[in-house]
């Protein structure tokens, strides 16, 4: 499998460290922020965000982990869906939350990651947050923070790999 390196360890890093930047600034620091990682990757990221934001403004947000198997547009298509936890242990009522995702592709995911946490209560405000926007969008959304804007290819996948599940890091574009 051919594959081109879009990040390396190093530049994944980096990439994260100016998404922090970026969602501190725009939100004027971290008051009333919270952290909501999308299962799988998305959580890995939302965490290293977390992390970062402690490091820079001495305080931890409120962090959850979202599993948006029951809220997919396409559950009925799926043999065996693979229901995992979702675990948000704070209120969203008046809060802004960042929602956190590696790829963003066709808006289909957010979709139901937002319809999740509506469920929930009514956050002041959505951001969402990605390592990659590869484009192609069937729905009308966008991210506030975007790691990198990558137009993919049909043919091709955009594959993020973590050192905490896949033991290597690396965002590459695969052909399919």
């Amino acid at each position: 499998m051919k594959k081109k390196v879009l990040l390396d360890k190093k530049a994944v890093d980096r990439t994260i460290t100016r998404i922090t930047h970026e969602i501190l600034e725009k939100n004027e620091g971290s008051e009333a922020l919270s952290l909501i990682g999308i299962r799988t990757r998305g959580v890995y990221l939302a965490n290293r965000i977390q992390e970062k934001i402690r490091n820079v403004e001495g305080t931890s947000l409120p962090f959850g982990v979202l599993d948006i198997t029951l809220y997919r547009d396409d559950i009925s298509k799926l043999k065996w869906p693979e229901v995992k936890k979702t675990e948000i242990p704070f209120d969203v009522n008046n809060m802004t939350v960042i929602l956190v995702d590696d790829v963003l592709h066709t808006g289909r995911t957010i979709r139901a990651a937002i319809d999740a946490i509506i469920d929930l209560g009514r956050p002041k405000k959505i951001q969402l947050a990605v390592l990659v926007d590869r484009g192609d969008r069937e729905l009308p959304i966008h991210p506030d923070y975007a790691g990198i804007v990558c137009p993919v290819n049909e043919n091709e996948e955009v594959l993020v790999r973590m050192s905490e599940i896949d033991g290597k890091e690396e965002v590459v574009i695969v052909k399919t």
